[in-house]
């Protein structure tokens, strides 16, 4: 079986990660989005929350199942029994952090990485940008799924 794992921390899911995952759920038998349980990192949403939007924005999707990971992503791809990461790249500066960290998984695990090219709708997009728009009561709705646009909604209030 060929099996990918797609790693992020999804803070929120944007419609950039569901074209990766998307996209790589036609490429691999499976896709396991693995979300990235960070303790010196406290996000807008728990980790549960994170897991169960993405599990719920990628229902659709017959071979994509969610779970999260905390320390090395080598480790979490050797318990899921993936030889694959997927990573998305928006632009070149991507490019110069990802190559590092492939060349590592690759000496640590012989992890390989499959960099998939952000489709140029997605490629200024983030989860960090996405939160400050909404937090400012900007309109997110092309850049997320409605759930979590609402769920946005809910967590952040604009400020007055």
């Amino acid at each position: 079986m060929r099996r990918a794992v797609c790693p992020g921390s999804f803070d929120p899911v944007t419609n950039g990660h569901l074209d990766i995952v998307g996209r790589a759920s036609r490429l691999f038998d499976e896709v396991i989005v693995g979300v990235l349980v960070n303790q010196s990192k406290s996000g807008l949403f728990t980790v549960e929350e994170r897991i169960d939007m993405l599990r719920e924005v990628t229902a659709s999707y017959g071979n994509v199942r969610v779970e999260s990971f905390r320390g090395l992503l080598v480790d979490f791809c050797r318990a899921q029994r993936a030889t694959v990461l997927i990573k998305g790249l928006r632009a070149v500066s991507d490019f110069d952090y990802e190559l590092q960290m492939a060349q590592m998984n690759i000496g640590l695990a012989g992890v390989e990485t499959l960099f998939m090219p952000t489709n140029p709708l997605y490629s200024f997009l983030s989860s960090s940008l996405v939160k400050d728009v909404a937090k400012w009561g900007g309109d997110v709705t092309s850049h997320v799924p409605d759930l979590v646009r609402e769920a946005l909604k809910a967590r952040l209030v604009p400020p007055t």
